[in-house]
């Protein structure tokens, strides 16, 4: 995927195996880093080193640009043929569109979480935290840990207690997203919350929005058989460049979430996701039969594909009808 590409590619040419602190660039397929601060000496300021890194990657064959922006941020834009590329490799990649080896070689401990036997809120908030953390951690090539003999949670009367209550009312999909997005020291959520099938519930809206990109699949099962050749210059609209542009980041976004140990990070990331999502499977190209281009079929299996592995580092269900 782009960014774990561009994440090696910054690496190798500064020599380094720190942490590129890579961000939005402020356009689909821009990609800032923070790098060149960290690399900086008595000899060598960030604009310096920024200008350096930008010369050895303007020659890479995906990159449009390579440039120092501000005081000295390194900011690469890959062609549009490749960000367009990014929903035939992603929907072929399947769940391993979100893997990485950043991480390889790094040990995590891990335990599942027995939410039902949480006495509370807060322990089982934690309990959930610690389980996604070494799940992302482990898409991101870490090796986890498992001790049986340490309880994810405290002792508490099994199936007793708020979370079971919430759990047996709004289901466990809905219960394991609302305590995966909930930061640490948050709000509680509330169990009448979780079980509303609105598109403000977001325990509900990242699971419709995957179940809205199988439906564009289903309804194109219908058609004419369309040509094989893929043509990125027809992925163009505003929506589906900003599609293409998040689903471009989930490496990324899984990489940073395990390191700071903030699975809601990653949870944020995947309501952006699906917001991105169910904007394109709602414009004319996706919603008129007709005007479903065999590129934007790749794209809508794109989205299921990031969308399902996103679901599944959480534990997860991905329903393809709602």
């Amino acid at each position: 995927m782009i960014t774990a590409w561009l994440r090696r590619a910054i690496l190798n040419a500064a020599g380094t195996d720190e942490d590129p602190g890579l961000r939005p660039g402020g356009a689909p397929g821009s990609y800032a880093s923070s790098l060149p601060f960290r690399l900086t000496g008595p000899s060598a300021e960030p604009q310096a080193v920024a200008a350096f890194l930008a010369a050895a990657l303007i020659s890479e064959p995906n990159v449009a640009t390579a440039a120092v922006t501000g005081p000295g941020y390194l900011t690469v834009t890959v062609t549009h043929d490749a960000l367009a590329g990014l929903a035939v490799r992603m929907a072929q990649a399947g769940e391993a569109c979100a893997a990485s080896d950043t991480l390889r070689g790094r040990t995590v401990p891990a335990a599942a979480a027995d939410l039902a036997a949480a006495p509370d809120w807060p322990q089982a908030r934690a309990a959930l935290a610690a389980e996604l953390t070494a799940r992302l951690a482990a898409a991101a090539g870490a090796t986890p840990i498992y001790s049986p003999e340490r309880p994810s949670v405290p002792p508490a009367a099994p199936h007793a207690g708020p979370v079971a209550d919430a759990l047996r009312y709004a289901g466990p999909d809905a219960v394991r997203f609302a305590l995966a997005r909930t930061p640490p020291d948050g709000a509680p959520p509330e169990a009448a919350t979780l079980a509303r099938h609105t598109l403000t519930n977001p325990a509900y809206a990242v699971r419709y929005a995957h179940a809205a990109a199988a439906a564009v699949l289903r309804w194109a099962a219908t058609l004419e058989a369309r040509p094989a050749e893929f043509r990125p210059r027809l992925l163009a609209e505003p929506e589906e460049l900003a599609l293409l542009d998040a689903l471009s980041w989930l490496p990324e976004r899984v990489v940073t979430a395990a390191r700071r140990g903030r699975p809601d990070e990653f949870a944020g990331y995947l309501e952006e996701l699906a917001g991105r999502t169910l904007d394109t499977m709602s414009t004319f190209g996706f919603t008129n039969v007709s005007a479903i281009s065999s590129e934007r079929l790749w794209l809508a299996a794109a989205a299921r594909t990031g969308l399902a592995a996103s679901l599944g580092l959480l534990g997860i269900g991905a329903p393809e009808r709602l």
